[in-house]
């Protein structure tokens, strides 16, 4: 199996397994989602440790990636006056691009469930996890394929990468969390109350997509080539290739 194959592959078992602990979790009430929540977590860390199994270096990288998470914590932490308008998404997908689909992935969950001990843990927790994971997911696995340049984005590619951000918030994390909202709050589903939850959240989603557009577009480059210089100068490949 190639490694482009075998990347696409654990990250599809990856997701399955998460979405499976979310329903199991869902289910359980009470303090199933504290379990789905460490779960999550596991799989996340498990991910992101095995690949470092044989690689020097282990601790300037954790400590590049925890800066991205406090990085990640504080973007949202700083707009908490203005409602849904939150970048974190967007400092998530740049993480991504600088250090890789799994390590993106562990970024994005990790400040999700950082940032929740100020803006309120429950059961949506495990979910954004997921959400915002995938945000870092996606990004990351199109830089592992050379999909995306890792650092110094022509304005072009820059103004795509904003799009394409955008349109993952508005297209797929944001859903998924309509989703949540969706079993959470209804017992018997019908086609009326899907399209109504869908469509309620759709201004929220709209909302993050603007905030995750601009701040790509603001801040895409200085991160991305502050990490690359940091990787040159520590002897860094901090990516999931």
């Amino acid at each position: 199996m190639s490694g482009a194959l075998k990347n696409i592959f654990i990250i599809g078992v990856f997701l399955a397994v998460c979405a499976l602990t979310l329903w199991v979790g869902s289910n359980l009430g009470g303090l199933g989602y504290y379990l789905a929540t460490t779960l999550i977590l596991v799989y996340a860390l498990a991910l992101f440790f095995l690949r470092f199994e044989r690689r020097v270096h282990l601790e300037r990288e954790l400590v590049m990636i925890s800066i991205m998470c406090a990085i990640a914590v504080a973007s949202r932490i700083a707009f908490i006056w203005i409602p849904h308008f939150k970048p974190m998404a967007a400092i998530i997908m740049i993480a991504g691009i600088s250090f890789g689909a799994r390590s993106g992935f562990l970024i994005g969950a990790l400040s999700v469930l950082l940032s929740n001990f100020m803006f309120g843990q429950g059961p949506w927790t495990p979910w954004q996890m997921v959400a915002f994971g995938i945000c870092g997911l996606i990004v990351g696995a199109l830089a592992d394929a050379g999909k995306l340049a890792r650092c110094n984005l022509t304005k072009k590619q820059l103004v795509a990468t904003a799009f394409m951000g955008a349109a993952i918030v508005l297209f797929i994390s944001g859903p998924l969390l309509d989703v949540y909202a969706l079993v959470s709050m209804i017992n018997l589903y019908s086609a009326e109350s899907v399209i109504a939850i869908m469509l309620a959240g759709l201004p929220i989603n709209a909302i993050q997509a603007a905030a995750v557009f601009l701040a790509i577009l603001i801040l895409g480059n200085p991160l991305l080539n502050a990490i690359c210089r940091a990787k040159v100068k520590y002897d860094l490949n901090a990516s999931d290739n």
